[in-house]
């Protein structure tokens, strides 16, 4: 774990012991991370050069702190935290961060309403339902209605599918510009991180002045903080900051790689510097005054001993080890995608026909899709039930026979239950192409139980696909309690493949967890999820920085292999399953054999 996913557990913990009205241990535990967060040097590099001893000589840290520090440096996790997250399921960082809510106050919305995150609380807010609980009232509900509209606007961190399209946008306007030579959006963005801060870019321009002009008079800036000849800061109207900087065009790469990030990231490389008498900063890479590298990133990383490591996996987490000994990930590109398995239509929540998608599918060069829409038990959706499953599937196959240079997959988006059984008969799943299954209810169950769910659903011998698999939404619900490691050993076990949500509010699985399907086996896939032909776009948009964050290649990920070997991958073999008009020719040739034997 890097330095700040050990503070931000320690600060965790502490919050939960808070809760519990633990005395002394909860501002321990919260000097102990803030110390851990201002070391100059990865808390694993200390445990690895002087073990549980090297922990006593952070400050604030004593006996039991070091020992969760430990356990969270080896294994990742702290039983105590875990712990708390089972009994106690809630975004308590998130919730905390509002005005007036403190960890106790937070338990009760729990106890007694089942809120666990900042989207549960809006919801209960605008339904009444605090003000009756004792110590809250009406005037509390005011309150925090406000604390959530300021933390979204200026504490919280935007979600990607917010700003992505709005950032990529501006950024095509400055390398439009006449006098623009480079342009580029760099920080937490251009590592296409779930959440962003703030909006950075950079320029290489013969003429600043006109370029902040521009930039700060774009339609979409609501306010401009400061304008000056080498920086301008605003404000967007969809409440986002943005920041442009013009920069030396022998310092331009430099300048990216600095400005992009992370802030752990740029200081490992540093040391790196240092270590080699070398000096690094946002100007570029020097020995002495002489400048050895700068005009680009790839130079900059040349010269520093390394691979050019892409901006997704910036983080210290292991990609500078990785460069160094060139054996970086050949990380997936969208071209490599060649099918969509998670598509929706009109037959059920979807806002175009089979025929729509599949037009618009091919249009982006797809050859394959899967209309997989809800089935029975989503019944505010129109879930489909057997018959209309059946009919449906009639539909897709003639759809299919219509439309040349793409191939329509039939599948469904099947409900798992709380029990891991599915609405759907298995003689009707046994006849689609795709099968996918999905959480759908009951969010709130324990890791035992919602692991088990999930394992029984997967050993359905018809489930080839789990849909995001952790049931997020992000911004309004937690994921589901799972015990990761038995639900990918019950993936390696049965051929179940997981999937990558590219959803901009799912984004599930997490791109930590795809470095763990990489690094253990597990199959995945990359869907769109689509409800309409514009979100067929979200692989591309979202899904491929998803699976690049983690890790993956295109080895790792189904959908970027041809239909028929994706087929034979599937857990029954329907790529060598002859299709339903040859299955009745081979019975009746079987049958006039029979005949004639006889």
């Amino acid at each position: 774990m890097t330095n700040a996913e050990v503070s931000r557990s320690l600060r965790e913990l502490a919050l939960y012991l808070e809760m519990d009205g633990v005395p002394f241990k909860p501002q321990a535990y919260e000097r102990a991370a803030y110390a851990i967060a201002s070391l100059d040097r990865p808390v694993s590099t200390l445990y690895e050069e002087g073990g549980a001893t090297a922990m006593l000589g952070i400050p604030g840290v004593g006996k039991g702190i070091a020992n969760r520090i430990v356990e969270l440096v080896r294994e990742g996790k702290c039983k105590d935290l875990e712990r708390y997250r089972s009994d106690v399921p809630v975004d308590i960082a998130s919730l905390t961060e509002l005005e007036g809510l403190g960890p106790k106050r937070v338990m009760t919305l729990w106890k007694k309403l089942g809120i666990r995150s900042i989207g549960d609380l809006e919801r209960a807010i605008e339904q009444g339902r605090l003000r009756h609980l004792p110590g809250f009232g009406s005037g509390t509900e005011s309150n925090l209605r406000e604390s959530i509209r300021a933390w979204r606007q200026h504490a919280g961190r935007w979600p990607i599918g917010e700003v992505l399209r709005l950032a990529r946008v501006l950024e095509q306007r400055l390398r439009g510009a006449a006098s623009v030579e480079s342009a580029s959006v760099a920080g937490s963005l251009r590592r296409l991180s779930t959440t962003v801060g703030d909006l950075d870019y950079l320029v290489v321009t013969s003429k600043p002045r006109s370029v902040m002009e521009l930039f700060a008079g774009m339609p979409e800036v609501e306010r401009v903080y400061a304008k000056g000849s080498t920086k301008t800061m605003v404000r967007l109207e969809q409440g986002i900051d943005a920041d442009l900087r013009v920069v030396p065009k022998e310092s331009f790469g430099a300048a990216l790689q600095y400005f992009t990030g992370s802030k752990a990231h740029n200081v490992a490389l540093r040391r790196i510097a240092i270590s080699k008498g070398l000096k690094l900063s946002e100007y570029g890479l020097f020995r002495g005054d002489k400048s050895v590298g700068g005009r680009t990133e790839e130079e900059l990383y040349r010269a520093l001993g390394l691979e050019f490591i892409p901006p997704e996996l910036r983080e210290d987490e292991g990609e500078i080890e990785a460069a160094s000994e060139k054996r970086l990930p050949r990380l997936i590109e969208p071209a490599l995608l060649r099918g969509d398995l998670q598509v929706h239509t009109k037959w059920t929540d979807g806002r175009g026909s089979i025929e729509d998608m599949a037009l618009a599918a091919r249009e982006l060069g797809l050859e394959y899709i899967a209309i997989t829409d809800h089935t029975r038990d989503l019944a505010m959706t129109g879930g489909l039930d057997e018959e209309r499953l059946l009919k449906q599937m009639d539909l897709i196959r003639e759809t299919d026979k219509n439309i040349k240079g793409i191939r329509l997959l039939s599948g469904a988006e099947v409900n798992i239950r709380r029990d891991g059984t599915l609405d759907i008969e298995d003689e009707v799943l046994a006849r689609l192409d795709v099968v996918g299954a999905a959480v759908h209810s009951h969010f709130s169950l324990s890791r035992e139980e919602s692991t088990r769910r999930l394992v029984r659903a997967m050993e359905n011998p018809h489930v080839d696909i789990i849909f995001h698999p952790s049931a997020r939404r992000l911004g309004g619900r937690q994921p589901i309690d799972i015990d990761l490691d038995a639900v990918f050993d019950a993936a390696l076990r049965t051929g179940t493949v997981m999937e990558i949500d590219a959803q901009p509010e799912r984004l599930d699985l997490d791109p930590r967890h795809v470095r763990e399907a990489v690094r253990r086996g597990v199959m995945m896939v990359i869907s769109s999820d689509a409800h309409d032909a514009r979100e067929l776009r979200f692989t591309e948009e979202y899904g491929i920085g998803v699976a690049r964050r983690g890790w993956a290649e295109a080895g790792h990920i189904l959908n970027t292999l041809p239909l028929h070997k994706l087929l034979e991958r599937l857990k029954d073999g329907r790529g060598a399953r002859p299709s339903p008009d040859r299955r009745r020719k081979k019975r009746r040739r079987r049958q006039d054999r029979e005949r004639r034997e006889a």
